[in-house]
Parts: C-alpha cells; structure tokens; sequence
C-alpha cells in the first residue's frame, strides 16, 4: 500500500483513540463527556487475543489483491436487513457490510472515522456546550448503492426513524438522550443532549445510517420491502438477493467512498447444525466459521488443521451465557427462588468440562478485561444445593411426591428455551436440568429455530426462561437490558424482555450515564453489580471465548469484541 500510516491514522482521516480524546480536555471538564463515550474500549478485546490492530492491519504483509469472495458460516439465519428493526448478532453482520455509521469502534477501542469526516472534539469545534452540543461533518463522497448522495439528511432521518413510536425500532437507548438534530447543510449535522450522556459516541458507532429518499416514502417501514428484499445501504458491499433457508449473496460496492472493498463477493451461508459448519470449514467450503464460531468440542481438532489452511482465533468477548428469567411469570417474582436456581447452578461441569477452562465463571454481566469490572463480586455465589433447598423451603415449596416441589398445588417447573441444533447449549441445558432436579425444580426443554426464539417469543416476554448469550458491548452501560424503560412488552424500544423492574438499578443506571468521570463510573457499575448479585434478573454462567476459524488465505479479518459480529471492517478482507 502506497500510503503511510502511522499510530492513529487510517486512510479515511483521523483515528481518534477513547483515551486519547480524554487525554486533549483535562482543562475543560465537558470533553470527558466525550472521552467516556466508548469509555474502557480500549481494554475491551484485547485480553489472549494477538495481532489485533485497527483497519491497516489488514494492510501490514503486502498490497492487497482484488477479486474472489468469502463463503461465512452462519448458525443462525438474518431474517431483516434494515438495521432500524429488531436484530440478532447474525443481522447485524450483515447490516455492517450493507450500511455505514457515522464512525466505527476497532478492537482496541479507536473511534474510527466512517461517514463523518473526522471525529467531534472540542479542539475541531465538534463538541460544545459543556458536552451537550455536537458538530458532526460529513465526507463528500458518500453515495448510496443506487447512486444517490448521502446527505445530513439520512443521518437526521435515522434517528428520527429510531425514536418514531410507529417504528419497531431495535432501540431508542441513547438515541433518546438527544434534545434535536438537524441539518444546516448538506455536509453538516448539528445536535444537542438534554444533559451530559457518557456512553454517547459509543452509541453512534451502531447508528446505522438509512436512505431518506426511499424510507421516507414508506408507507409502513415495519413491512416494507427493503427490510427483506431491496435493501439499499451506503456500505462496502450491495445486496444481490436472499434464499431463504439456505444463503444471502453481497457484492461489491465499487464506488464505496472508503478503503476496499477489495472482495468481488460475501456469501453468507445457512448452516445451523455447528457440527456440519465445522465439516465444511475443514473441508475448505466455507472460508469464516460465524457467530458462533466452531464448538467447544471440536476445538482440539480444529487446532490440529495445518497453518496453511486455517487460523484458529481465540477471542474474549464483552458477551456472557445466562439463563433469562420472565419477571412476569410469578414463579421468579420470588428472589429466594431466583436465589435458589442460581445456588443450585454448579458452573464447574460447564466451564471445565464443555469448555475445557477456556471460559471464565460470570457472576456480572461485565467482563473481567472491562475497566469497569468489579472483582468483588466474583464467587458471589459459590455452588451450594443445601441452601438452595434451604431457601426454597422458607419460599413455601416443598417436596412432592415425585422429588419437584410443590407450593399451593403448582409444581415448580419451567420450560427453558435455546436455539435448536446448538449442541454446547444443549448439553449446558441437559447439565441444569439434572442439578436443579436434585433441589426440586422442573426444567423443561422447549427449543427452537433462533428466527422463532429472537422474534416476539423473545422480544414480547412470551418465554419462561431462555438460555441465552448477552453482549455489554463496549461501555458498561446496560440500560438496554435491565431499566424498566426498554420494556418492549410495555411499549419500550429496547431489549429488556425479562420486565425486569427495580428502582435502584434504573437509578444506578442512569447515574452510570450522567456521569462522566470514569472513576466515579466504575464506582456506580461496582455498586450496580453487587445489586444484581444479590437479586439475580439473569443467572449468570460465563464469560465468552469467541472461537473462530478463518481461511488461512483471508487477510484483514480481524476479531473485535467491541462490536457483536466480525464483518465491522469487511471492506477490508482480501483473498491471497
């Protein structure tokens, strides 16, 4: 490659490091605001993992080539490729390569330049106002895939599609913190906050930008036809067409206004059985195991595959397996039996034996590597079947006839609900099932197709109990997850589908966001994981490991566990 790149730049502009943006505004308070925006990324990811630069690694061994296309392995299937709607880590892949946001987080945390020319500080006049005003300039060169110019416009439509109460947007977490925005030129985005929000620039990395000249004519963009069929983005590569059942089919976009894309075509291949994944990535197939990755059980062969031929990447990840309680069913309204699930859960066959140790135990959602993490709070609840029986005991449920407990003629029993052909998840449901037999509960297994169990079974509170992964991201903000304002069941647009509702954890999240002192934000993310330790809205299992097997011939893929899925620099993979 003929430029040269030194720390902190890329080919698009400047590349602004988190902790660099607080290092330029220690005089003025009002730019910590700025520098806690993807506050802590930087350590996020980079724990095990080796070689992970920014968006020039890519470009450190040789020049790369153009032409052919990477085959990637999905477990699950994307059903909806407008990144405004409800969306599982396999759509957001696929969103990443069909749409751009104003800038990307890469793996150690950098705030990468995207649709915005350079990133807002108050040294280029970006931010003002004590942190509350923000100048975003676009680059000139942005053209949507069917030739249009991409104009402040989009971006202010995007956000007000987000918050508009007649879109099932995915969520309105942060995008709500913003008073106004609007667009004095073509070139220019002007916003204010209603106050100081920490998490902000973190946020606007997976604001996906959509095009106003055709959304704005929609009659129902919930069921328009560009969610499935005619998707139409500004990113590296345009949509050819979805089989559904089987594959989704990318190709290049050879006027995208950054570096790449470099691949003639992605195709993203339906394989839901991890097993079959694995056999066809040995058997060179397909070129990226996805999302999932390549199982726990099949990671001693996968190491053994020749250099040549495959790179085997252990990545850590800011995602934790848990088991989701429904708040609303009355059997978890109880903490003592919330308790008692969670005493009766022995991780140990889990993490030693499935996954071999390379997982860590969780009793928070945060990741150890997280500068947010609270050590404290690991070991907070040691295996121990003795008090679980004890505390069900006091809770009123005792034994029946057949060993389940009984309280006023109901059984205590539940289904739990997994993605179906997930092996690992299977075994780990088998696992619990026969622990939480031994204290008198009932768990039932009721799996199903991800498309099925992630839709409104999931979203509208219509499960029991799931078995189910869950990303932080790259700040400890988890107001998407745990306040009772993203309740979607009761017309919140965000996740928290358990109806989890507790006073203190909606103040000590919105403390965590208004402040903007990262010290003083651990301090409340401390306090807020010995909260949940205690009244357990999730059961927390472990911590991920991503595992992820690539062709040994695909150049620039590069892990990063700051964003759910590994397609956020694919405009710069290349075949060697």
């Amino acid at each position: 490659m003929s430029r040269h790149h030194r720390e902190g730049q890329d080919e698009r502009g400047d590349t602004v490091r988190v902790s660099d943006l607080r290092a330029r505004v220690t005089r003025r308070r009002l730019l910590r605001h700025a520098a806690a925006a993807a506050g802590g990324a930087a350590a996020a990811g980079l724990v095990g993992t080796q070689a992970l630069g920014g968006l020039t690694e890519a470009f450190a061994a040789a020049a790369p080539r153009r032409g052919g296309q990477v085959i990637e392995g999905l477990s699950q299937e994307p059903v909806n490729f407008n990144p405004i709607m409800p969306w599982i880590e396999v759509q957001r892949g696929v969103h990443m390569d069909l749409f751009d946001a104003l800038w990307k987080l890469d793996p150690a945390g950098r705030l990468i330049p995207n649709l915005a020319a350079e990133i807002p500080t108050v040294a280029n006049g970006g931010i003002t106002g004590g942190g509350t005003g923000y100048t975003v300039k676009l680059r000139r060169n942005a053209r949507w895939h069917d030739g249009q110019p991409l104009t402040a416009r989009d971006v202010v439509f995007t956000w007000q599609t987000l918050m508009n109460p007649k879109v099932t947007s995915f969520s309105t977490v942060g995008y709500d913190q913003i008073a106004t925005m609007d667009a004095p030129d073509d070139y220019t985005v002007h916003f204010t906050l209603k106050e100081p929000y920490a998490p902000l620039m973190a946020v606007l990395s997976d604001m996906y930008v959509v095009p106003e000249h055709i959304l704005s004519k929609s009659a129902d963009i919930n069921k328009d036809d560009f969610n499935t069929k005619h998707p139409v983005g500004s990113g590296a590569f345009k949509f050819v067409e979805w089989a559904a059942g089987d594959h989704i089919t990318l190709e290049a976009n050879r006027v995208y206004h950054g570096p790449g894309p470099y691949l003639d075509r992605l195709v993203r291949k339906y394989i839901p059985d991890l097993t079959v994944m694995f056999t066809q990535f040995r058997n060179r197939e397909i070129d990226i195991t996805g999302t999932q990755g390549i199982p726990i059980d099949l990671y001693p062969e996968a190491k053994k595959l020749p250099a040549a031929q495959a790179k085997v990447l252990l990545t850590p990840s800011t995602t934790y397996e848990s088991i989701a309680l429904n708040f609303m069913n009355p059997l978890f309204q109880d903490r003592r039996v919330r308790q008692a699930l969670y005493y009766g859960m022995d991780k140990r066959p889990i993490v030693n034996g499935i996954f071999q140790g390379l997982v860590q135990e969780a009793e928070t959602y945060v990741p150890p590597q997280s500068w947010a993490y609270d050590p404290r709070v690991k070991g907070a609840h040691k295996y121990n079947p003795d008090l679980a029986k004890q505390l069900l005991d006091r809770s009123g449920w005792t034994p029946g006839p057949d060993g389940i407990r009984v309280k006023n003629g109901q059984r205590l029993a539940f289904d739990n609900s997994t993605t179906s052909g997930n092996k690992v998840r299977e075994q780990i449901q088998q696992i619990l099932q026969q622990q939480w037999r031994q204290i008198g509960v009932d768990m039932r297994i009721s799996n199903m197709p991800a498309s099925v169990l992630f839709g409104d079974f999931y979203r509208l509170s219509r499960f029991q109990t799931v078995l189910i992964g869950i990303a932080m991201g790259p700040d400890p903000d988890h107001t998407f997850r745990l306040h009772s304002k993203y309740i979607p069941i009761r017309g919140g647009k965000g996740r928290n589908a358990i109806v989890y509702d507790n006073p203190e954890v909606d103040r000590l999240l919105d403390a965590g966001v208004r402040e903007i002192d990262q010290a003083k934000r651990k301090a409340i993310y401390a306090h807020l994981q010995e909260v949940l330790a205690v009244d357990l809205p999730h059961l927390p299992i472990y911590h991920y490991v991503g595992i992820t097997g690539v062709n040994a011939r695909l150049a620039g893929y590069t892990p990063n566990s700051n964003v759910v899925d590994g397609s956020w620099n694919s405009n710069t993979w290349w075949m060697r």
